[in-house]
C-alpha cells in the first residue's frame, strides 16, 4: 500500500516565525501554530482544548511566512509530518514531530 502524508492546520501564530540560513544558503523559518477544539464533556460542560504544532517552512516560502506572519496572525498551514531525532549537549537522545509546510 503507498503511503500518504499530509496535514492541513488553520488556527493562530503563537510566535513571530525565526528566518535562518543553512551553510549551504537555504532559507529555513520555524514558528509555532495554535489550534483550538471545543468540545462537550459527559457532563455537558463546553469544554476547549488548544494543540501547539511546531511548523518549519524551507526556500521562498520560509522568506514569506517571515514578511507575513507575526504572533496572533491566523494561518492555514498545509504540508506534511516529519519526524527527527538528534542527541543533545547532554548526551540524551531527543526526538520531534513538525509539520514541513508546503503552502501557506
Amino acid at each position: 500500500m503507498r503511503g500518504f502524508n499530509r496535514v492541513i492546520i488553520a488556527g493562530n501564530v503563537t510566535k513571530d516565525p525565526e528566518l535562518r540560513t543553512t551553510p549551504s544558503g537555504q532559507s529555513v523559518t520555524s514558528f509555532s501554530v495554535a489550534t483550538n477544539r471545543k468540545y462537550k464533556d459527559a457532563s455537558g460542560e463546553l469544554q476547549e482544548t488548544t494543540e501547539f504544532h511546531n511548523v518549519v517552512a524551507w526556500g521562498k516560502l520560509a522568506e514569506l511566512c517571515t514578511q507575513l506572519l507575526h504572533k496572533g496572525s491566523g494561518v492555514l498551514i498545509e504540508g506534511r509530518l516529519q519526524t527527527r531525532s538528534w542527541e543533545g549537549q547532554d548526551g540524551v537522545k531527543r526526538q520531534t514531530t513538525e509539520i514541513v509546510a508546503e503552502n501557506m
